[in-house]
């Protein structure tokens, strides 16, 4: 088998699980992409993981396919256990690309309005905090390296 990835020992995966159980009961939003070539998905993400996150955080498994990073995603399927959404889409990345192309320009369009006037002329708002953010030179001085 080709890849990178390759099973780990036990004892790593038990320091690793701890720590991942540790960050999802942080988390709101879980996405898990784990696979290893020519295997089922590593479980990762424990049921009493799920059980320990707060109510009303989602857990994305894009591992579903080939069993799933977490031991309750359902294929095909949005579930809610223990108060957190589990979404198994197998092919979630078909269903992405055309939203994502519209967020994408719709913020690109947002932030054309805070550094634009209404005739399509450079008129940069500094006050503005996500001009401020963005920028990384003015008046010939550099305020921020990249």
């Amino acid at each position: 088998m080709g890849g990178y990835a390759r099973p780990m020992p036990a004892a790593w995966m038990a320091r690793q699980a701890a720590l991942v159980a540790e960050r999802c009961k942080q988390a709101d939003i879980v996405i898990s992409t784990a696979l290893i070539p020519g295997r089922p998905a590593p479980q990762l993400i424990s049921a009493e993981t799920v059980q320990g996150m707060k109510p009303g955080s989602v857990i994305v498994d894009l591992a579903v396919e080939r069993g799933g990073n977490c031991p309750l995603s359902e294929k095909d399927q949005v579930v809610v256990k223990h108060g957190v959404a589990i979404i198994g889409y197998s092919n979630l990345p078909a269903m992405v690309p055309q939203d994502a192309s519209s967020l994408y320009a719709r913020n690109i369009l947002d932030f054309m309005k805070l550094i634009t006037d209404s005739e399509g002329r450079l008129a940069v708002q500094h006050e503005d905090e996500i001009v401020t953010a963005c920028l990384m030179c003015k008046d010939g001085q550099v305020l921020r390296s990249a």
